[in-house]
């Protein structure tokens, strides 16, 4: 693709965009009009229903009325938590002489990013080819028929006003070439998607543990986490980290993670009074975070927490885990047992105001208990944030702010503990941020895998009861015979899945059954993956395409391969397949596995945080791999004891009663005994009857 030229074209329209523009602002909206989100379920959507833009939401509708006008696509994505996206909002699409200047030249679509992930894919990479970064709010101009030719994220409202003008100038007089430009550019994202081929053979531990090493090269020594100035949680990288470490002995990658994994939960990129992860800190300390909240972080850092918590029996872990649940059910589950979305990060139109406090607040909530719980949470000193407002956070430890205020650890922590009750309820008074109440397929599977990890590691029957209730609830809204469908709200379920639908939730069924011995769950679990394997595969490679391709209406077709802050659907495919292929004998499922593996190795090293669900599937090649068998009538208590070890390349497979439907378990059942058989690829030593035999055989191999 000529680069040279599209960004001598971009650089064109910019320049243009900069020139000094002289607007009336007209602030004023008029309350009575609606546009076409007004039939929409996500928040998002809904939020622009009553701007004076004539916005459509994605579909044939709008996208008929731009062929039969011949107009040009203004396509802006954004998501309902996204600060910039309401700030853009308030400050042109709300605004009246901007929103006739888009009805008159363009047919408006706005999308919300998290229902349809597959619009955003297409036009975030043709911006991010365009001007080398992405973000949200994301605006991108298409042609007619859906194909980019200029975009960018936000835009100041005069510098908005200019750009309209230009690109519809372009648009009506040189129509030719941005023809040229957009087929330039479908062109260059095409390329994005090419899978080169594969290496023959798996790489060896030598070059896994050189690929540690970048890792640990990128992370912060001192604050944990990646050393980026902005600082997200990333638990997939994390995960990586603690799966090598436990299985190398390696000690700096072990150091590393409960670097991160404490510093994360001790910052103020933690809710100190409620519990959960916010989006992401805006430092390198974990201090001020952007406050909205995500129900996938922290489903996956529920998981996280709870298998460090079985490594190292650290208390903080498990309090963190508790507590992060306790704020999902409170905050952010329905009356069905479907989990929301997120938090705002804005309430009264202030970000963060929620959650921080003055000093003179917490005087008067707290009177005499103040100073213990202010030393403790930094108040006036780190925790100081903007003006007199802090941020809770702590950077000592308990018995050292307990020696400071001559009092027994024991009473100041009892002391700190009544006092964050006091506050939290204090805080319950204030008005609320903003709730995303749409229910999405992927994200409730992404907690229904942490609530199974936090009862497998602290056998909690709670966390195992909310966890069943909840596949219950996506059994009966989001699958629909064969199909699955990606959104929930008010009873409806109106977009069909994409692959991180099912990947993420076959990931979370396959997990149910190792857990409950359910065979319904992994026969579910193989009918999606069945399902997959049909109507989602890419052609040119051993990978899978994001949209299902016999249903597929964009331009372009995305293969998500590389881990962000949820593991890439590919990735999660080949675990799906790795574990699938074992408990139920299916060899081309094993062989499909590891052609995946091998078409991205040779991208690995040099990028592992990028890749790190590949690691950890590629760690299932490169040190013993087991399979872990349980079969009598106690079979899942002896299935709760091994749950005090965490086994990352151990595959657990078990039955109370005799059953012969999945290859795994074939001849395995006897009668008034309760045996435990451990395998690699089917082949299994003399089976035993009690955890300490069990362990001992996986160390013995």
């Amino acid at each position: 693709m000529k680069l040279t030229y599209l960004i001598a074209f971009i650089f064109f329209i910019f320049q243009a965009s900069c020139q000094n523009n002289t607007h009336d602002d007209k602030e004023m909206i008029k309350k009575e009009h609606s546009n076409e989100l007004i039939h929409e379920s996500s928040p998002y959507l809904l939020q622009h229903a009553h701007n004076p833009v004539n916005w459509y939401p994605w579909g044939e509708k709008a996208l008929e009325k731009a062929k039969r006008e011949n107009k040009p696509l203004l396509i802006s994505i954004g998501y309902s938590a996204c600060h910039w996206c309401h700030v853009m909002e308030k400050e042109s699409f709300e605004n009246e002489e901007v929103a006739e200047l888009m009805n008159e030249n363009f047919v408006c679509i706005k999308v919300d990013r998290e229902e349809r992930p597959d619009v955003d894919h297409l036009y975030m990479n043709a911006v991010q080819l365009m001007t080398q970064h992405g973000g949200w709010p994301l605006n991108a101009f298409a042609l007619p028929d859906g194909r980019p030719f200029f975009g960018g994220t936000y835009f100041p409202k005069e510098k908005w006003i200019a750009v309209l003008k230009q690109v519809a100038d372009l648009y009506r007089n040189q129509y030719k070439r941005v023809d040229e430009y957009a087929n330039q550019l479908l062109n260059g994202i095409a390329q994005l998607n090419l899978i080169e081929e594969g290496a023959a053979e798996l790489i060896s531990t030598g070059m896994t543990e050189k690929a540690n090493k970048n890792l640990l090269k990128s992370m912060d020594a001192t604050e944990g986490g990646l050393n980026t100035q902005n600082k997200f949680p990333m638990p997939v990288v994390y995960q990586y980290l603690l799966d090598y470490s436990q299985l190398s002995k390696n000690e700096a990658a072990s150091e590393q993670l409960y670097l991160t994994l404490d510093k994360m939960a001790k910052g103020g990129i933690y809710d100190q009074l409620g519990g959960g992860f916010a989006r992401y800190s805006t430092d390198k300390h974990w201090k001020a975070p952007h406050f909205e909240k995500m129900l996938y972080d922290n489903a996956q850092l529920v998981s996280l927490y709870s298998h460090a918590y079985q490594t190292s029996k650290n208390q903080l872990y498990k309090k963190v885990v508790y507590e992060t649940v306790a704020f999902v059910q409170r905050e952010l589950m329905s009356e069905e047992y479907g989990f929301y979305s997120a938090l705002d990060a804005d309430s009264e139109g202030e970000e963060g105001k929620f959650y921080v406090w003055t000093e003179t607040e917490i005087d008067q909530i707290l009177n005499n208990n103040s100073p213990l719980f202010k030393a403790y949470f930094q108040v006036g000193k780190k925790g100081l944030w903007e003006k007199d407002q802090n941020i809770l956070l702590i950077r000592e430890n308990l018995k050292t702010v307990a020696n400071e205020f001559q009092m027994p650890e024991a009473e100041a922590y009892d002391q700190i503990q009544q006092s964050i009750q006091l506050m939290f309820d204090a805080r319950s008074k204030r008005i609320r941020p903003g709730l995303d109440d749409k229910i999405l397929c992927s994200w409730n599977a992404l907690m229904l895998s942490g609530l199974l990890d936090a009862y497998n590691a602290f056998g909690d029957e709670d966390f195992l009861e909310l966890a069943k209730r909840n596949a219950q609830f996506i059994q009966k809204n989001f699958i629909k015979g064969e199909k699955l469908y990606r959104n929930y709200k008010n009873g409806k379920s109106s977009i069909t899945a994409f692959l991180d639908d099912y990947s993420i939730l076959i990931q979370a069924f396959v997990k149910f059954y190792e857990t409950t011995f359910n065979l319904t769950y992994l026969s579910q679990a193989n009918k999606l993956i069945e399902y997959v394997m049909e109507n989602f595969p890419d052609n040119k490679s051993d990978h899978f395409t994001f949209s299902n391709t016999k249903a597929s209406e964009l331009v372009a077709e995305h293969i998500e391969i590389g881990d962000h802050v949820i593991p890439s659907p590919n990735s999660i495919m080949a675990h799906n397949l790795f574990k699938l292929g074992k408990l139920m004998g299916r060899t081309d499922y094993l062989v499909k596995a590891k052609n995946m593996l091998l078409s991205v190795q040779n991208k690995m090293l040099d990028h592992p945080a990028y890749y790190a669900n590949w690691f950890s599937l590629l760690i299932n090649y490169q040190y013993p791999s087991y399979e872990m068998v349980f079969c009598g009538e106690n079979a899942l208590e002896l299935r709760k004891e091994i749950n005090q070890e965490y086994l990352p390349t151990v595959l657990i497979a078990g039955c109370v009663s005799e059953h012969d439907e999945i290859s795994i378990l074939e001849n395995r059942f006897v009668k008034a005994k309760t045996l435990i058989y451990v395998c690699r690829d089917n082949a299994c030593k003399m089976p035993v009857e009690t955890i300490e035999e069990a362990l001992k055989q996986l160390t013995n191999n």
